[in-house]
């Protein structure tokens, strides 16, 4: 049977490092981002090195957007060996009292409401394939300036950390990574001026992640 992962976030930084990852392996990836051209890029990446992939531009925000996707991978595929969310929405760094609440709610709402509706419409997915669903952590809650970054990822950590504990015997496993520093696009917004030269790429993280999935 062919390998299908879903990766959320799938059009820059980690999520296209671990899509390009998981297509080498012979896993079919289905990578969801808002950006058509950088899934168009992605793509051809996947293509060039034999592997396959199924793009869809949509943001995780639009529920039901995300239940006919989930409906149609269990139609087609009839559920996910893999589900590594990326997606994240990064508002500009703020004193916890100064938050715009523009960018307050945003990051509710793509952070921490949309992850839990991804974890109910994905779950019946994986569980059908006793998959693995894995989150990236980055530990900056309680950082200075990083109060709506910081408490959405931490907000992220605790549901997956619940969603393990919930799911520990039905054949699914719920992990959290916690990559090494990359020089993503992100991370330039949060350090401006940092040296880069020491930060990790992408890609070997998604290979260090990849060899804990797959040893």
């Amino acid at each position: 049977m062919e390998k299908l992962a879903l990766v959320t976030g799938a059009s820059r930084g980690f999520g296209a490092a671990m899509a390009e990852a998981f297509a080498a392996k012979g896993t079919h990836v289905i990578a969801l981002a808002r950006t058509t051209g950088a899934l168009e890029e992605l793509d051809d990446r996947i293509k060039a090195k034999g592997g396959s992939a199924t793009l869809v531009p949509l943001d995780i925000t639009d529920e039901q957007g995300v239940q006919r996707l989930c409906l149609s991978i269990f139609e087609r595929w009839g559920g996910l060996d893999y589900w590594l969310h990326a997606a994240i929405f990064a508002a500009p760094l703020s004193p916890a009292g100064h938050v715009p609440q523009k960018d307050w709610r945003k990051t509710v709402d793509t952070n921490i409401h949309a992850t839990q509706r991804l974890i109910a419409n994905v779950e019946p997915l994986l569980i059908a394939r006793k998959g693995a669903a894995i989150l990236p952590h980055d530990a900056c809650a309680g950082a200075k300036f990083f109060a709506a970054y910081g408490t959405s990822k931490a907000a992220q950590k605790a549901l997956f950390d619940s969603w393990a504990a919930e799911t520990r015997n039905t054949g699914l496993t719920v992990s959290s990574f916690a990559p090494a520093p990359m020089p993503t696009a992100t991370r330039a917004r949060f350090y401006p001026g940092e040296d880069r030269t020491p930060l990790s790429h992408p890609s070997e993280q998604a290979q260090r992640l990849l060899r804990e999935l797959l040893p």
